[in-house]
Order: C-alpha cells, then structure tokens, then sequence
C-alpha cells in the first residue's frame, strides 16, 4: 500500500496518465531487481560530484547489509528515509566504492588485446545483441541487426565524450589469461587526420589503466597502431619510458603469417604498400630468399630508403613499380593498400591475392584465388573460454596481431614490439607460433 500512494495522490489531483502509471510500475520493478541482484551496475561518479546522491538513490551494497543484520537500511529506494528514522547505516557506500574501484582488478589479464569497431555493425557483433549473433563470423549486414543502428549512431556520439575501453572476450591459453579491450571508435574516425590527437588519447588512457592494474602485454589491433598517427605505438612507449606493461602492434607476426602464406616456389611477387611497416619488411625479408618483388610506389625516396637497408647482393630482387600494369605478368600479389576493380583487373588469369591491408578488398576476381585477413588458429586443445568470433573469423582464430600480442606474455619478451618491423625477428616470432601450437586458419 506504501508504493501505491505517489499513484494515488497523482489520480487524486487529475496529473495522472497510463504512461506515468506503467512507467512508475516499471521504475519500482527496476530498482527491486537491482538491489537484490548484488551487481553493482551504479557508477561511482555521479556520488563523486553529488554527495547528496547518496540519500536519494539506493545500491546493492546498500540493501545487502540490511539483509545482513536486519537492524538498518529498510528503505528499497531512498536512504533518505532511512537517514530521517534514524537507521541509516553508512558503512555499505564504502563498500560500493571499493567494488566499483577494484572491480576490474579482482582478475587482472597477463595480455590485453585492444581493437575498435570497423563500422556501426561490427560494434554489435561485440555482443550487444546476444550471444548467438556473436558466436558466428560476420559475413554480411543481417535485417535484424538494422533496428539497433540508430542507436548504436547515437551512442557513438555520447561515447565520443566519454570512451572507456571495455571488456569484449575473455579466455585463457597455456596459463595466461588474455582479455580484448574494445575502443568505441569506428574505422571511418581515423581516417581523419584532425581526430588522431583525440584518438591517441583514448589510445594512451587504455594503456595507462593496463599499466595501473598490472597487465603484462597490451597489443594494439586494427587502426589503433596507425604508422601516421602514432608511429606503430612508438609515440606511447617514446612519452611514457617507464611503462612496465609491454605495448606491442603484432605487426611482426602478421608480417611472418603473410609470408608463410606465399607458395615455396614463388620466384616474384608484386606488393602495394611496399614502403609501410610491413610491406618494407615483405621486400626485405622476400629479396634475401632471393624473390623478385616489384614494389608499387609513387614516391622514389621512400623505395630508395627500403633499398638502402638490403644488402648489397639483394638489392637488385627490388624493382620499382609506378602502375598496376607491371604486375599482368606476375600471379602473386601481396596487397597492402586498397585495391579496387580495376586495379584487380590487371592480375593474372589463377593470381593469388594475399592482403594485409583494411578493410581487406573486394573479391571482383572469379578466376583468382583470395586470402583474407591473416588468420591465426589458436591451439584449441589448450584454450578456454572463447565463446564469441573475432569480426570475421572463424571460432578459435584470431587476427595475427591478437596472436603476436599471445606470444609476447607467453614467450616473456620484455621489450616493447613498437615503430618498424624487425626482419630478424620474423622467423623468431614465427618459431615461437609453432611452437606453443599456433597455427595459419
């Protein structure tokens, strides 16, 4: 009868409506749900900036002790009423603070992977709407999902203000636990240069609480190690010298993953993006197995530079290409930058395309063989926890950065993997895969 007078004394003054009365009774079901669900799903916040808050709106902690002692904290809603009768006990506001502050650090990850959402449905493939659709590799934009665009729009202005990483997936591999990160920030946001300064310190913020909280490894996924933008994550390590967390970009494995793609009797490729990271270190590591590589650049100082770093009797496997055309003759391209119709069609009859670049390309090609993004199978036998699919790959297989970001907490590598690729670690990385069960998907 208590809970019914607000109703009653609304009816009795004529401000009443069917709306306040269903909202009312679902406000009044919401809070009942929550302070015996003891999650504490209150941020700690807005107590922060409003002490007052703390009398107007009730927590589980705050109901919890009453079911403890039976002696305080009868209100279901407003302490307030608690504090006029005299049986308001102050001890669970300490308690929420302390849960919302250790929270996260009651499990602490040994390696964190840190990717962002590619478009406005790739974030709800994070699980926003259910398992079922997180468990299965994205393949295309399903109707269902068209309704929760619009608000997935609207909160990626809100988030825009206020971005925290949050936690996506959780498992554990050979004793390590390994955590992914999501940013909530889209593809299309750094392709803007005037946004890169707001993005490296969201960037930055989530390496800082990995730091605080103890995680070993952080890597870096997608756009987030952006050579233009923070030089592969070396901007990070170069600013904050003391970082015992290991910042890591994985480039060194999808390089090693991509070249373990290429047949063994390969004698030329034709690569684009051949001046960035990993494109520099496919030319150097191909020209000393001695494999052609026709390098598709417009700038003649950047080729010059990545010759200048082969040795002498390899510098001759690199050639410098101006057009797609140089490559009609050669059926293995490494594609590091988008290549669109056109650029496709001047490949081979039987080519295959192998990529590195985002987003990976269209197939336009019936009569040419497709590699996409560089898979890594994780040893399934020796992993738990993987309930959800990584974008567009299957169950069990991640991104080879993800897997590079593994490697690193489970090899112990104490050095930070940031700025160029180092060709003489190819083969290390690539060992140390193998070794712990890693596989190409």
């Amino acid at each position: 009868m208590l809970m019914f007078l607000p109703l009653a004394a609304t009816m009795a003054f004529g401000m009443s409506s069917v709306g306040v009365i269903y909202l009312y009774i679902l406000g009044f079901d919401f809070m009942r749900f929550m302070v015996h669900s003891n999650l504490e799903i209150v941020p700690l916040r807005p107590f922060e900036l409003f002490p007052f808050l703390r009398l107007l709106l009730i927590t589980p902690s705050y109901h919890s002790l009453h079911h403890d002692s039976g002696v305080c904290n009868f209100c279901l809603f407003m302490p307030l009423y608690d504090y006029l009768g005299g049986t308001l006990n102050t001890t669970p506001f300490k308690t929420h603070e302390r849960i919302r502050k250790e929270g996260r650090e009651e499990l602490v990850a040994d390696s964190v992977f840190l990717p962002h959402a590619v478009d406005f449905v790739s974030a709800l493939h994070m699980g926003m709407i259910g398992r079922t659709f997180a468990s299965y590799p994205r393949r295309s934009t399903r109707w269902f999902t068209l309704p929760f665009l619009p608000l997935v729009m609207l909160g990626s202005i809100i988030g825009w203000f206020w971005i925290k990483p949050y936690v996506v997936l959780h498992y554990t591999l050979h004793g390590i636990t390994q955590q992914t990160w999501g940013i909530p920030t889209y593809g299309f946001q750094y392709l803007i240069p005037s946004l890169h300064k707001y993005l490296n310190k969201f960037i930055e913020e989530a390496i800082l609480e990995a730091d605080r909280i103890g995680v070993k490894v952080i890597t870096l996924g997608a756009l987030n190690k952006n050579e233009a933008m923070n030089g592969g994550g070396l901007l990070f390590v170069e600013k904050h010298k003391n970082l015992k967390v290991r910042v890591c970009h994985g480039n060194t494995l999808t390089t090693a993953a991509l070249l373990h793609e290429l047949a063994d009797d390969v004698k030329e490729v034709f690569l684009t993006g051949s001046t960035s990271k990993i494109g520099k270190a496919i030319a150097l590591y191909l020209c000393r197995k001695h494999v052609k590589v026709l390098m598709l650049t417009a700038s003649e100082e950047r080729y010059q530079a990545v010759v200048k770093e082969a040795s002498n009797d390899c510098k001759k496997y690199l050639v410098r290409a101006t057009k797609y055309e140089a490559g009609q003759n050669t059926k293995t391209w490494i594609i590091g930058k988008w290549a669109g119709y056109h650029a496709q069609q001047r490949a081979p009859t039987g080519t295959h395309f192998h990529q590195f670049t985002l987003p990976p390309i269209i197939h336009y090609r019936r009569d040419c063989t497709y590699h996409d993004s560089v898979g890594i199978r994780l040893p399934d036998k020796f992993v738990q926890g993987v309930n959800s699919c990584e974008h567009t790959m299957p169950r069990y297989v991640v991104h080879a950065c993800h897997a590079g970001g593994l490697i690193h907490a489970l090899e112990g590598w104490q050095h930070h993997e940031v700025g160029p690729v180092d060709v003489d670690k190819l083969d290390v990385v690539w060992e140390a895969a193998m070794k712990h069960g890693f596989t190409l998907a």
